[in-house]
């Protein structure tokens, strides 16, 4: 079961590995990320990244939805990252059911997408249509879906969020 899924550009830093996984009591991480499977030096740095007694995967989204949909991952409490809505948005729809929540968190600043096109949700949230479509249908797969930095800030819901934006 995956306890969640964060959308953050920087996949693993010190944030995620030392305070989401305590807050979220997980062992395992997944890394649902393309360019991460194809990149020996950003795996490498991923696992430098992951803590002590943390197990690390990273898969594209189509083989971290084959783990998380194999009935031994059932027992397990995972945390997953992604660095895009669009990833996430496969992920959630790939995985029915066992997906407590996903949280975005940082995403759309390091894209090469036209600045002058993107929605700023806030300081840390800037989509381009692409990202802020698949953000508006991720919204309605019936997970909570929400917007939290760290443990201490509240959950605001992103779908609030895109209303207040687009006003």
């Amino acid at each position: 079961m995956i306890a969640q899924i964060r959308v953050d550009d920087r996949l693993i830093h010190g944030q995620v590995a030392l305070v989401w996984t305590k807050e979220l009591n997980t062992n395992r991480i997944i890394v649902a990320n393309k360019h991460a499977v194809e990149s020996d030096a950003l795996r490498m740095t991923l696992q430098m990244g992951t803590p002590a007694g943390q197990k690390l995967l990273v898969k594209d989204v189509p083989d971290a939805c084959r783990v998380v949909n194999d009935p031994r991952a059932n027992s397990m409490r995972i945390f997953a990252l992604t660095n895009c809505v669009k990833d996430v948005l496969e992920f959630v729809k790939g995985c029915p059911g066992k997906i407590e929540g996903v949280n975005v968190a940082n995403v759309g600043r390091f894209d090469k997408s036209d600045p002058a096109t993107k929605v700023s949700l806030n300081s840390t949230i800037m989509l381009n249509p692409e990202e802020l479509e698949a953000a508006k249908e991720l919204c309605e797969q019936g997970i909570p879906v929400f917007h939290q930095l760290i443990p201490s800030n509240p959950k605001v819901p992103l779908k609030d969020m895109i209303e207040k934006a687009m006003k």
